[in-house]
């Protein structure tokens, strides 16, 4: 179904959630049992490639829609980039969820596009709801999630002993004033720290700079010296620094990625171990 056809009745919330079920299933099918292909078709030497789930339960990569604005939300950009920085598991996590969020928007944009009320869109947020998220299905559900108990009957709340709020309280009082200590102890070493570094400038003559002098750091791929203003990537493996753009990687990006591995390193390893999951 393609929101807003000539011709087509006013879609109800039944017929959105079809719509992005169908989107939903063809997303987990990327993420599970078409890992593989999915990879393949992830080339970080492409430009930036997004993941759709289709109406029809089948997915694609694809480049962004060339229309501006499009005609639907867009899925996230660069999932190809970030690929060689991650491992599997991380990749697909980073994928899974950006997934959720972008049915979220289409969800979104539906119910507004075509006037939902209240009642409306609230169906159809607990029909999306009632399923798990991608993310759920992909990576599990938290084990936290998985033992949470249920929600207790109000009678009980009204149950608790006399001096249950009182004793709840003294940690909490406690706890307050410990930090208020250690607040006011790094006041003091901050204090002593200032003092101390007017005595060495006054001894010595000179101005102590707050930051380090900069050593001549190249980028790993141009040879460019490093900048303050630009965003660069430090590799795990063979500590090699890289302009963020030239291998392709984002500050967003990079919050994501516990190891970066560069591409030289990434290529000298083998991806057989992707199919082990």
């Amino acid at each position: 179904m393609e929101f807003g056809a000539k011709g087509q009745k006013k879609p109800k919330p039944i017929d959105v959630f079809k719509n992005v079920k169908g989107r939903y299933t063809g997303l987990i099918k990327a993420l599970t049992t078409d890992v593989e292909e999915l990879y393949k078709q992830c080339d970080p030497e492409k430009e930036n490639l997004s993941l759709y789930g289709l109406p029809n339960e089948q997915w694609e990569v694809n480049l962004p829609a060339e229309d501006s604005p499009p005609s639907l939300p867009e899925p996230v950009l660069g999932i190809n980039f970030a690929r060689e920085g991650m491992e599997q598991k991380e990749w697909l996590s980073f994928v899974a969820y950006h997934s959720d969020s972008w049915l979220l928007a289409i969800a979104f944009y539906a119910g507004a596009r075509f006037g939902f009320g209240k009642a409306e869109r609230k169906k159809l947020f607990d029909m999306i709801n009632d399923l798990p998220s991608i993310h759920e299905v992909v990576i599990g559900v938290p084990e936290t999630q998985q033992k949470e108990k249920p929600t207790v009957p109000n009678q009980s709340k009204n149950k608790s002993k006399p001096n249950a709020s009182k004793r709840a309280s003294e940690p909490q009082g406690m706890l307050t004033k410990l930090q208020q200590k250690y607040e006011d102890d790094d006041d003091d070493d901050e204090e002593a720290g200032d003092e101390e570094d007017k005595e060495d400038e006054e001894e010595w003559g000179i101005e102590m700079d707050v930051e380090e002098e900069e050593g001549e750091t190249l980028c790993g791929v141009c040879e460019g010296k490093y900048a303050k203003d630009e965003f660069w990537i430090c590799c795990d493996h063979c500590e090699t620094w890289f302009h963020g753009q030239c291998v392709k990687i984002t500050a967003a990006t990079a919050e994501y990625i516990k190891q970066y591995k560069c591409p030289p390193c990434s290529s000298k390893r083998s991806r057989t171990h992707f199919t082990e999951y």
